[in-house]
Parts: C-alpha cells; sequence; structure tokens
C-alpha cells in the first residue's frame, strides 16, 4: 500500500520533468509559402506583415487590439523602450495604413473623407520618419526587405492622398499658399513638370499604379520613391495657325515632404508640402539630406495619350479625304521640349498614324541611356496627299517647329537630327535628306507654247514641290520597309480600288486648276488628275521613278531595315508582302538588316532592337 509520502514524493517529480519538457517544435514550409509569408503585408495581402506582428508581440500587444483601438497602441510602441525606432516607425506606418485602406472606398467615385485622407497621411509620415529622421540612411538599409515594404506604404498612401487633394484643388482658386485639410496644413505643390501649352495646373491627375494597357508589350518603369501619375493637360481649342503640339499627357512622380528635422519634430506637427516632379528631368529627390532615386512610370502617359487618340479612325478618314480627317502635317512632341536633348524624328506610312510606332516609341524610351539622350518627335500627316505635296508640307512645318523652339538654331536638339521612316514615311524621309535641284521638272509633262510668262507662273507654283534640298540638322537617317523605287502591289486591283476611293484636299485641286491649262494632254500623264499618294507608291509612278535616283546628302550616314515575308529563294527576289527588296534595299547604307516579317517590319523585336543600336552608335559618334 502507497504512503502518503510515496504520493508526495512522485507529484514533486512530475512536476520537476514538466518544466523541463520541450515546448518547441518544427514545421516545415514550402519555399513558396517562405516567400510570401516573408513578402506579406497589408497592401499585398491585406494581412500585417511579418515585421510588425514580431514587433507587437515584443511589446505584448496583440494586432486585432491595435486595429480596433490604434492610439492607445499607437502610445505604447513610441513609448517603449524594447523597440527601436526604425522597427515602431515602420509598424505604425502599416498599421496607419491598414485603418486607411479599410476607410478607403476605393471605388473611384467617391472622395477619401477626412477619416481615411488623416490615416494616410500619419502612415506617409511614419514611413518618411523611418527612411529619413532614423540613425541609418536608405542606403544602408538598400538589401532589407522592411525598408522595401516601407516604401511601398509611403508611395501608395501618398498616391491616394495626392489624389484627393488634387480632387479639391478648383475649390481653392489660384492665388492659395497653403490650405487645411483633416487636421492637416497643406502647402501649395513646387512643381517643374510642363504638360500641354501650358504651365498651369492639369485637368486630370491619373494614378499610373492603376492603368493596365493592351497593345503595349513593355510598361517601363524606375523603381524608387514618390508615387507615379499621368497629368492630362486641360482641354483647349488646337492652334491651327502653327504645326507643333506640345504633349497633352506627362508623368509625375508625387512626393511628401513632412516638415521637421528630427523624428520628434515632424511627429510634432502635421505640416507637410507637396511635390510634382518630371521624372524625365529628375532622377533623384533629396530629403533631409538624404538622396534617393526618384520613381517613374515613363509609358503610362504614352498609353493613355494612344488609347484616348482617336487616331485608328482619324488616320483612315485623312487617306481617303473625308471630314474630320487631318488637313496638314503635325509635329507632335511625345516630352516637353528639350534643347539639350536630340532629336528623333518618326514618319508613319500610308493610311498610318503615331500607331505605327506604338511599341517603336516605347521600347526606345524605355531604355535609361536613349531616354537621356533623346527626345521624339512623330509627324503626323495626311496620307491621301501626293508624296510631293506631303514632303514641302512636312519640311515646313518641320523647318517652323525647330525656329519656334530653338530661333537662333544653337540647341543641341536642332543639330544631328536622326530621322526614321517607316514605308512610305521612309520615302519622304529620304527625300528630306536628298537634293532634287532641276531632275524632277521632266515629270510634268507642260505645254511647249506656253509664253515665258507662264512658264514663270506655272514654275513659282510648283518650284516647292519639285526643288528641294537636305533638311539642314539632320546626319543619320533610318528607313524600314520604304519603297524608294515604287512597288508593283499599287497597281493590283484592291490598291487601284481604294486609290479611287480617296478624295484630295481641296486647297490642293484649287492648286492644281489654277496651272492646269499647262499640262499637255498629248503626253502620257498630262491631264490635270493630280495622282494621289496610291498613284505615287506604284513602280511606275513618274514621280517616284524620278527620284528613286536623287542623292542623298553626303553629311547624312542612313540604314534599312527591310521585312522578308516567307523567303523562297534569294534576298534580292524578296518583299514583306507590300515592298520588294530591291525597292527598300539602298546602295551605301551604313547597315542593312532584313528581318522575317510583314510589311509592319517597325513592331518587330529585332527591328527595335537594331533601331536603338543605331541610336547608340549615333550618340557615340556625335559626343565623341
Amino acid at each position: 500500500m502507497f504512503q502518503p509520502r510515496f504520493f508526495l514524493l512522485l507529484a514533486l517529480t512530475l512536476a520537476s520533468t514538466a518544466c523541463n519538457i520541450n515546448m518547441v517544435g518544427i514545421r516545415h514550409v514550402a519555399p513558396r509559402d517562405y516567400v510570401n509569408e516573408r513578402r506579406s503585408d497589408v497592401l499585398s495581402t491585406r494581412r500585417l506583415s511579418d515585421s510588425t506582428i514580431q514587433t507587437l508581440n515584443v511589446v505584448a500587444l496583440l494586432p486585432d487590439d491595435c486595429l480596433a483601438k490604434l492610439a492607445p497602441c499607437e502610445t505604447t510602441i513610441e513609448g517603449s523602450a524594447g523597440l527601436t525606432d526604425e522597427q515602431r516607425f515602420s509598424a505604425l506606418s502599416e498599421l496607419w495604413l491598414d485603418v486607411a485602406v479599410r476607410a478607403d472606398p476605393g471605388d473611384g467615385k467617391r472622395a477619401l473623407d477626412d477619416r481615411a485622407l488623416d490615416a494616410y497621411m500619419r502612415s506617409a509620415r511614419y514611413a518618411y520618419v523611418y527612411l529619413f529622421r532614423t540613425s541609418r540612411a536608405p542606403t544602408e538599409r538598400a538589401f532589407e526587405l522592411r525598408q522595401v515594404q516601407v516604401i511601398d506604404f509611403y508611395n501608395f498612401a501618398t498616391q491616394r492622398a495626392m489624389t484627393r487633394f488634387f480632387a479639391a484643388l478648383p475649390s481653392l482658386g489660384t492665388d492659395w499658399t497653403q490650405t487645411e485639410f483633416a487636421g492637416w496644413t497643406i502647402h501649395r505643390p513646387r512643381s517643374d513638370v510642363r504638360v500641354g501649352d501650358g504651365n498651369g495646373v492639369p485637368a486630370e491627375l491619373i494614378a499610373a499604379s492603376g492603368l493596365r494597357f493592351d497593345g503595349l508589350r513593355n510598361i517601363y518603369k524606375r523603381d524608387g520613391f514618390g508615387s507615379n501619375f499621368v497629368a492630362v493637360a486641360a482641354p483647349d481649342a488646337p492652334d491651327n495657325t502653327v504645326p507643333w503640339r506640345n504633349p497633352d499627357y506627362a508623368p509625375i512622380t508625387g512626393t511628401l515632404e513632412f516638415a521637421g528635422d528630427t523624428a520628434a519634430a515632424v511627429l510634432a506637427v502635421k505640416d507637410v508640402s507637396i511635390l510634382a516632379s518630371d521624372p524625365y528631368h529628375d532622377g533623384s529627390i533629396t530629403f533631409g539630406g538624404q538622396k534617393v532615386p526618384l520613381a517613374a512610370n515613363f509609358t503610362a502617359p504614352y498609353g493613355v495619350w494612344l488609347a484616348r487618340s482617336g487616331f485608328a479612325s482619324q488616320s483612315i478618314r485623312s487617306l481617303l479625304g473625308r471630314e474630320g480627317g487631318l488637313k496638314t502635317p503635325r509635329v507632335l512632341l511625345m516630352q516637353p521640349y528639350d534643347p539639350n536633348r536630340i532629336t528623333v524624328i518618326m514618319l508613319h506610312g500610308l493610311a498610318s498614324s503615331p500607331e505605327a510606332w506604338v511599341n517603336v516609341d516605347n521600347e526606345v524610351m524605355g531604355d535609361d541611356d536613349l531616354r537621356r539622350t533623346y527626345q521624339i518627335w512623330q509627324v503626323y500627316y495626311p496620307t491621301n496627299a501626293p508624296v510631293a505635296v506631303n514632303l514641302a508640307n512636312i519640311r515646313k512645318a518641320l523647318d517652323a517647329t525647330l525656329a519656334h523652339f530653338d530661333p537662333t538654331g544653337q540647341a543641341r536638339a536642332s543639330h544631328n537630327i536622326v530621322l526614321v521612316g517607316h514605308s512610305m514615311g521612309g520615302v519622304i524621309a529620304r527625300l528630306l535628306v536628298s537634293t532634287s535641284d532641276e531632275s524632277l521638272w521632266n515629270v510634268i509633262p507642260l505645254r511647249r507654247d506656253l509664253s515665258p510668262e507662264r512658264q514663270r507662273q506655272v514654275r513659282e507654283r510648283l518650284t516647292p514641290y519639285l526643288r528641294f534640298s537636305p533638311m539642314p540638322g539632320v546626319t543619320r537617317a533610318v528607313f524600314l520597309a520604304s519603297p524608294h523605287r515604287g512597288t508593283p502591289y499599287a497597281q493590283h486591283r484592291i490598291a487601284r480600288w481604294l486609290g479611287n476611293l480617296i478624295r484630295l484636299p481641296a486647297d490642293l485641286l484649287k492648286e492644281v486648276a489654277s496651272v492646269s491649262d499647262a499640262w499637255n494632254p498629248g503626253v502620257e500623264g498630262g491631264s490635270a488628275r493630280i495622282p494621289n499618294s496610291v498613284d505615287n507608291l506604284s513602280d511606275k509612278d513618274p514621280f517616284i521613278r524620278a527620284t528613286a535616283s536623287l542623292p542623298i546628302s553626303p553629311a547624312v550616314r542612313y540604314h534599312t531595315i527591310v521585312g522578308v515575308y516567307k523567303l523562297k529563294g534569294p534576298l534580292a527576289d524578296s518583299s514583306d508582302g507590300v515592298v520588294p527588296y530591291a525597292s527598300a534595299h539602298l546602295d551605301g547604307a551604313e547597315s542593312e538588316l532584313a528581318v522575317p516579317s510583314w510589311h509592319s517590319v517597325q513592331e518587330t523585336p529585332q527591328a527595335i532592337l537594331e533601331l536603338r543600336r543605331i541610336l547608340r552608335e549615333h550618340a557615340a559618334a556625335v559626343t565623341n
């Protein structure tokens, strides 16, 4: 029979053993789950990050309790000696962001209320303090995931706050310097962004993070500090007396700078300045003496512009000469004019528009080196007019644009210009760097019995179209799938049918009528009918045949990119399905690339890479 002493000894033994039981277990985590756990936060999974939960554990706080009543939780975190400044400020940034996201309607229709705005501002302020008002600089935390998360917290909170501020701008008038929002003092934005023809406030501000584009192969961004927007210029009546158009869509990177030189000073006041930066010119930003890269989205403005342009339908109306089509060439600047960047001028082809360059422009400007070196102008012109007429009008438009932006002609942008033309645009680009002298007058069959005075009048009328010299400032050209000697496909039944649908501009018909009596009706082609663009692209057209041998300026280096569609024999006998190789090939070219492609060769990755190579080569040549 057991004695009481035995039971007491047994109890003590068991108690002693229990104290030594190993309470730690092992749980294996799959690699995918490990990554998800590491990167999970309020923005990515709507759950607090592991770092914030660990911070709360240190001070014996429960996440649900903090999210339910953040004010006392905030006091505990700020006053705890067991946390570093980085731990407390990063955790509070995420906690306030969670509050803000929960209060944010997020439907794009309702504005943030003051509670949500205040929470976003507090989140951004804590992130700002973590980044710029703690002992370590951002560069010292460059490889830490926590800093990446906090930058995301700041950028998102800034995006939502700036969207709210922008919505309220119309009510503030034009003379304000500071105002109050949700208990915060907001200072008037400082900005170097130019959009449209003025330097005023944009009509629309679109958060780039919420945009997705069809038809663009790549989205080019620069990671960094700040929130990306597309600024849209206020709509205005276009000035048709000038050919150039400034960009109505521009990238903006927004940042919030909180007043105060120390963490305590920043957290003591609700005082913030808004900065709206142009990422084309500003690659970094400095806060508290610390320089950090500025975020950017270079594709978003271009994508929004193309999506809203209406080019697809307008280009067809322009070709057919219908109402609503383009009447005269336009020089469209893809970025605000920069006198220190080399100018690349792009010319599209028949029945086309700037949409022909949809990926070309994006891929060129997506290259960091090329973006710092070049600016792109796209020539948008009515493709129903004859090549000679478009050549004269485009040259006039380009000369006027260059003179407007650089009256003295001394800017870097006016020198070493690069022309890039596709199809008929390539033919025009080649003629822009060629010399005609007197060689094209034979194209016009004039009557032999014209009086000297009438001959002088007719010659004066036609000189702008038949006599030209190389465009100053151009030193390189790239011709893509360009029918320099015409194409037999222009005589195809469908092409002739399309040509018969084309209406020429009324001004051109009127000008032709004024000299129609000078035509020799006995000569083939001697009627008063003027050929349209489709006629001009025929390999039998007198004008295209006469211009095929015109000399290109020796100051211009040129390259060709040709398409080869279903090659079954020698390259010399191939075509891109529209333009024969023999017509696209140019002797004397510095390089020629044949790409397996249909006629739209400019859209192929191979052609874009080649164009980027040529532009790098050009930049190196003009710099050395």
